[in-house]
């Protein structure tokens, strides 16, 4: 078993020194990481998704997309659907300190906004919340 956690918690995979932790994202992206580049070996980057072990892997809504496990619940809208941050399978916590809730207009973001974007001038938020709350 290779899983491991890497940096704030999120899935990687365990590199044969046993030490490294490689973010799941890093795998199979034609950049070796691990020092013998066992995270870009064919066996396992031969067939994307099938070829990687399912914890390096999260399937979005849409059965046609995916993406890897440690961009669920980043805030960010991976699949396109916001399968990844707001549905049933991704099971996120609320937003964190570092993001503000609401309904946003881009569709970036799912259900938080970044808080550095807060009193920008810039509507973020359906209800203008980022501008005049946040």
């Amino acid at each position: 078993n290779r899983f491991c956690a890497a940096s704030n918690n999120r899935t990687g995979f365990l590199c044969d020194d046993r030490a490294t932790c490689v973010l799941a994202s890093q795998v199979c992206d034609r950049v070796s990481n691990c020092r013998n580049g066992e995270d870009e070996q064919e066996k396992l980057c031969g067939d994307l998704p099938r070829s990687l072990p399912g914890y390096l892997v999260f399937r979005c809504s849409n059965p046609m997309y995916w993406i890897y496990a440690d961009q669920r619940c980043n805030g960010m809208n991976d699949c396109g659907d916001c399968s990844d941050e707001m549905g049933s399978s991704a099971a996120c916590p609320p937003c964190g300190s570092e993001w503000w809730s609401c309904s946003p207009v881009l569709y970036e973001y799912c259900s938080c906004v970044p808080r550095m974007l807060c009193r920008d001038g810039v509507q973020h938020c359906l209800s203008w919340s980022d501008e005049y709350i946040c």
